[in-house]
């Protein structure tokens, strides 16, 4: 049954997002379309609540309550730059506003979006390892079985923290910084 939940919130969230974004730009109805989007987090509170029921009505921690986890930590770490985004897309391609800008694809800016992104990867982990741990510890039969994910992903998120990170050491970006220190 939370597998299904699951299914229904993560589409949930993707309907809420089109309709949110259509009737703000197509009906050119901006409250009502933000009214909308304003509902796109009940859908992170939909599954939460249906992954505490499940463990209080005697559901073994399983990876199902691990992938509610990952959903609902992942929409906290990027749910607002995938809103974002989303609406700058919606309104150049509906409501004819000028093209969204490329992200530099070097320099300093570039270094500061990879550090930010980073750091949306690390709160999106914690808040999911959090919710893991609670699960865990609700159920009473321990965290072990919620908690596998999190290993893989300590991993994932030390390889994004190099990658990320890296970019701030690029030598384009040193030079730079020093001739803007220079002037």
């Amino acid at each position: 049954m939370l597998l299904a939940v699951i299914a229904a919130c993560e589409v949930g969230f993707w309907v809420l997002l089109a309709a949110g974004l259509a009737t703000r730009y197509l009906l050119r109805l901006p409250r009502l379309g933000m009214v909308l989007l304003a509902g796109v987090p009940l859908v992170d509170v939909v599954m939460l609540v249906a992954g505490v029921v499940d463990i209080q009505r005697g559901g073994e921690p399983s990876f199902k309550h691990s992938l509610a986890a990952i959903f609902i930590g992942v929409s906290v770490g990027f749910g607002h730059q995938t809103l974002t985004w989303a609406d700058k897309w919606a309104a150049h391609h509906l409501a004819g506003v000028p093209r969204p800008v490329k992200p530099p694809k070097r320099g300093p800016e570039r270094a500061r979006r990879e550090r930010a992104g980073w750091y949306r990867h690390l709160l999106a982990y914690c808040v999911a390892v959090g919710v893991m741990a609670g699960l865990g510890v609700l159920s009473g039969q321990g965290y072990d079985a919620v908690l596998g994910p999190a290993w893989p992903w300590t991993i994932v998120l030390v390889i994004d923290a190099i990658v990320s990170f890296s970019y701030s050491f690029d030598g384009d970006d040193a030079e730079q910084t020093r001739e803007q220190q220079s002037v």
